[in-house]
Order: structure tokens, then C-alpha cells, then sequence
């Protein structure tokens, strides 16, 4: 299986400009590679692969969370890992993290067993700004 490891300009056209909402979501017209010029702000990259996967299995991500994504997998660096899981809520990631490269990406339809094998460690993404406040302010 060939990984084809160019950085997202290379891959797919760039739009000429990426917006997004109050709440950091993309708005519905935007296109994927609008998604995958910002995962490139964060230092990520999709391979081929995990592009196909994003748009086939209609995966949106946020402006939040290719940060959270981002940011899981720069722990993963910090400790070490070189192939790892990341989950962030309900969708999990296969990256590179040595090369910052999104291999796939399994929303909950399509786990099948949810056996993950030759990975070397497992990130949880942190939670969203807003879920944390309100697990503060349950907790007080």
C-alpha cells in the first residue's frame, strides 16, 4: 500500500479563502479541501488514504478539532510514539506521528471489531474549551 505523503497543497487545490463560524465550525459550503488546508495549519497532513476515507464516510472536522487532533499528536511525539491512535470523541485516527501524517480515519459505523493492531500508543484527544468549563463548574 503506497502512502503518498505530500502535503495537502500538493494533493488537492487550495480554496482562495477558508471561513468559519462563530463556533469554529466550517460552514456547510465549504468544501473538503477547505478541511484539509487547515489540518495543514495545524503541521498535519492526510494521506490519500485518509482524505478518501474523510469524504467517502462524510467526516467533518471542525477548526477544533484538527487543533485537538493536532495537539493529541503532539503528545504522542513528546512521549515517543511513532504510529498512534488518536481518538478525538467518537472518531478515531491512525497517524504517523514521526511524519505528522494522517494514515485513516474510523468514525463509530465502520470500527468493525475495533481491533487496532501494530500501534504503539493511544491519544485521547483533550475535550472541547466549552466541555471542560462545564465539567468545572458541575464539579464546584
Amino acid at each position: 500500500m503506497a502512502l503518498s505523503t505530500r502535503p495537502i497543497s500538493e494533493s488537492s487545490p487550495q480554496p482562495t479563502s477558508v471561513s468559519s463560524t462563530s463556533t469554529g465550525v466550517l460552514k456547510p459550503q465549504e468544501d473538503f479541501a477547505a478541511h484539509l488546508a487547515l489540518a495543514q495549519t495545524q503541521n498535519l497532513r492526510f494521506s490519500n488514504h485518509a482524505q478518501k476515507r474523510l469524504q467517502s464516510r462524510q467526516i467533518d472536522l471542525s477548526v477544533e478539532d484538527l487543533a485537538r487532533l493536532s495537539q493529541a499528536v503532539e503528545k504522542a511525539a513528546q512521549r515517543g510514539g511513532r504510529e498512534s491512535l488518536v481518538l478525538v470523541d467518537d472518531l478515531a485516527f491512525l497517524v504517523n506521528v514521526r511524519d505528522r501524517v494522517v494514515i485513516t480515519a474510523i468514525d463509530p459505523e465502520h470500527r468493525g471489531e475495533g481491533v487496532f493492531t501494530q500501534v504503539d500508543s493511544v491519544v485521547f484527544a483533550a475535550p472541547y474549551a466549552s466541555q471542560v468549563s462545564s465539567t468545572v463548574e458541575r464539579k464546584v
